[in-house]
């Protein structure tokens, strides 16, 4: 079975790209591609697939995820052709455009947990802590078995 590496390497040789020139193009550190193909990460991040599916809008999401259906959209005959082997797509245009006229190097944007917790219910809970006390304990007496089935007991003076 295929798995999603061997998907991502796939689309590599279509649009024959280095791992590091495709990580740039997606807009990712050429680290995090290299990690992926390596199987250091076994699994992309969410951010990762959406940053591809969005420079190549024609592969289908599906296919990149789970492998079912084909790699372009709406073409089942056409699993090799399409934008991503040869005709230009808007977003790859953009991307030649922008990579061409900008001086800035490509931002590597991480995911960061939010400090905002989303969808919060504002109902405050209360509990109630009730801390018991126990009578003292003492002990009343203490035995010792030995393997060969014999025992000793020893009680404290009291």
């Amino acid at each position: 079975m295929m798995t999603i590496i061997d998907r991502l390497k796939m689309i590599l040789e279509r649009v024959n790209l280095s791992p590091g020139n495709f990580a740039e193009q997606i807009g990712v550190a050429p680290a995090t591609i290299s990690h992926i193909l390596s199987g250091r990460n076994k699994y992309p991040s969410a951010e990762v697939m959406l940053r591809l599916h969005e420079a190549y809008p024609e592969i289908d999401l599906n296919w990149l995820l789970t492998g079912e259906g084909m790699m372009k959209k709406d073409d089942p005959d056409s699993l090799f052709t399409g934008t991503l082997f040869g005709e230009p797509t808007l977003n790859a245009a953009k991307t030649s455009i922008n990579a061409a006229t900008s001086t800035e190097k490509p931002e590597n944007r991480k995911e960061i947990q939010s400090d905002i917790p989303l969808n919060t219910d504002n109902t405050v809970v209360k509990q109630e802590i009730i801390y018991k006390e126990k009578p003292s304990r003492k002990i009343a007496e203490i035995r010792i078995f030995y393997d060969d089935g014999t025992y000793e007991t020893f009680t404290p003076n009291k």
